[in-house]
């Protein structure tokens, strides 16, 4: 029998349709899947089978009438930072302990609107600050995929000379695993090793500054992060108010295009939500790419980039350029200032926005002598390291003497990073190829990591320029590196222009092929 879990949403899609399987079987598929397995990667943080049944059920019933919305049936992992009514909401954080909300986020409103179906909330750093999903109060989550080795024996050819029987030689190769936990990226982790482990059909994830697309390149999945402004904020918590963008998280392109035109929508009650039509992004999936212009910038080849992340990225440029695409060198020249701008206005956006949780409304309270008191030993006790460093790094960038120095020059260098790909769009380029991560996932607990927070925000350097410029991007799997781990290539594009990204990276995706963790679990 076919393993339900194991069909793309637009084949889980036609089978709901054809009424060849019934969103009750594909959900307790999942509901089975997610028992046995969760326990190996804690993807999940709250699990919801009694609801996601009612809500399969209910789908059913509206599939034989021959009705349904986009997603009719199909199951979805929710990461943690979406409000669900009356569900976990807590963005992992303990300061957040037993809080459930009594309204929904625009975007899993729009998901249920269209059918979807909860299976619960996903795991992910805590108030989405992090690259590796270990900042979680409830613990790290484990990438489905691991690291291997080639092992090649050579056979000598056997040769029986009394009967004149011979036993061909030659090089047997065999691969074996070892069994170091890999993370899986954040701060959407949970997000991208549900979809990558098949817990869930595809995931709602959030980027502020590469957290959908680092953990997709990490776990061989598809994330696109966006325009800033296509997809509601509303209902989802905040981490840097400008340059928080949610999005899916999906098996294979298609999939990423389904999702994302569920989840988009105008909405006046978020004021970044830019008022333009959600066109259908499934039906860019197969157009040619031929005479389009694509920019490499020679910026993002930094120092230090291992060779399976170079011969990846001109991978992708050969693919592209067979398709007939057009290859054009461009500069983006202010790209090396991102990275430190970028940890100067997300720290401060979240120094602001994180002020409100002092255990007075809601979430974890820990009494004090008084009300102060009671504020700083809730603060204390609730944010874990990671998140008491970024406000700490905020207030200090927004505190007096330091504003101008530091924060109002960062936002100047803001200005310069969306210029630079203005000019280069301006000059003809339709979208452009870097690539996704400047490694392979590492270990959870990696010591380097731990002793330097520097380089885990490295991780983040192909990426937060697109959050600063307010542009879509994507990543898509295109290779395994020489561990056979997944790698992913980025491509960025025009505001609003979420389509050409889809076309393209389904050229990518056709060329490179596909990649799923060989189940160890």
């Amino acid at each position: 029998m076919t393993d339900l879990t194991r069909l793309t949403i637009a084949e889980a899609r036609e089978k709901l349709r054809g009424k060849e399987i019934t969103a009750s079987e594909l959900t307790e598929a999942y509901v089975s899947a997610i028992e046995q397995a969760n326990p190996t990667f804690n993807a999940y943080v709250a699990t919801t089978p009694d609801k996601a049944r009612d809500m399969a059920k209910a789908s059913d019933t509206r599939l034989a009438r021959g009705e349904g919305g986009a997603l009719e049936g199909i199951p979805l992992g929710i990461k943690d930072l979406f409000a669900t009514e009356g569900v976990h909401t807590q963005a992992c954080s303990h300061v957040l302990d037993g809080f459930e909300p009594r309204y929904e986020s625009t975007v899993t409103a729009n998901l249920w609107a269209d059918g979807a179906v909860m299976l619960g909330k996903l795991n992910m750093d805590e108030f989405a600050m992090g690259s590796s999903n270990e900042t979680s109060y409830y613990g790290p989550v484990v990438n489905p995929w691991r690291r291997s080795r080639v092992q090649t024996t050579v056979k000598p050819t056997f040769h029986d000379g009394g009967s004149g029987f011979v036993q061909p030689g030659g090089v047997e190769e065999s691969r074996s695993y070892d069994n170091m936990q890999l993370v899986p990226g954040g701060s959407s982790g949970g997000s991208a090793a549900a979809v990558s482990a098949f817990l869930c059909a595809g995931a709602t994830a959030t980027d502020t500054g590469g957290s959908i697309r680092q953990p997709a390149a990490f776990t061989g999945t598809v994330g696109i992060k966006p325009t800033y402004g296509r997809v509601s904020r509303w209902g989802t918590v905040a981490f840097a108010s400008s340059l928080d963008q949610a999005g899916p998280i999906a098996r294979d392109v298609r999939d990423a295009a389904i999702l994302l035109k569920s989840m988009a929508s105008v909405d006046a009650k978020d004021t970044t939500s830019v008022d333009l039509p959600v066109p259908d992004y499934e039906a860019a999936i197969g157009k040619s790419v031929k005479g389009m212009k694509i920019g490499i910038p020679r910026e993002y080849r930094v120092d230090g980039m291992p060779d399976d992340i170079e011969a990846l990225w001109q991978k992708g440029i050969a693919w592209l350029k067979d398709a007939g695409a057009e290859i054009v060198d461009i500069s983006l020249p202010h790209t090396k200032y991102a990275l430190p701008a970028y940890y100067i206005v997300a720290p401060a956006e979240a120094s602001s926005n994180l002020a409100r949780y002092d255990g007075v409304r809601y979430g974890l309270r820990v009494p004090g002598k008084d009300i102060i008191e009671m504020y700083e030993n809730t603060r204390a006790a609730g944010f874990g390291r990671e998140v008491k460093r970024r406000i700490m790094i905020g207030t200090y960038v927004l505190s007096a003497g330091y504003y101008d120095a530091y924060y109002l020059q960062a936002q100047k260098v803001r200005t310069l990073i969306k210029r630079d790909f203005e000019q280069a769009f301006a000059a003809g380029v339709d979208v452009i190829l870097t690539p996704a991560t400047p490694s392979a996932a590492f270990g959870i607990a990696d010591q380097d990591m731990a002793a330097d927070p520097v380089k885990m925000y490295l991780n983040d350097i192909f990426t937060v320029t697109v959050n600063m410029a307010g542009l879509p991007g994507i990543a898509v799997p295109a290779g395994l590196d020489g561990h056979g781990l997944p790698l992913g290539l980025q491509l960025i594009g025009r505001p609003f222009d979420e389509e050409t990204l889809f076309q393209t990276a389904n050229v990518i995706e056709q060329a490179a092929g596909r990649f799923q963790p060989e189940k160890w679990w």
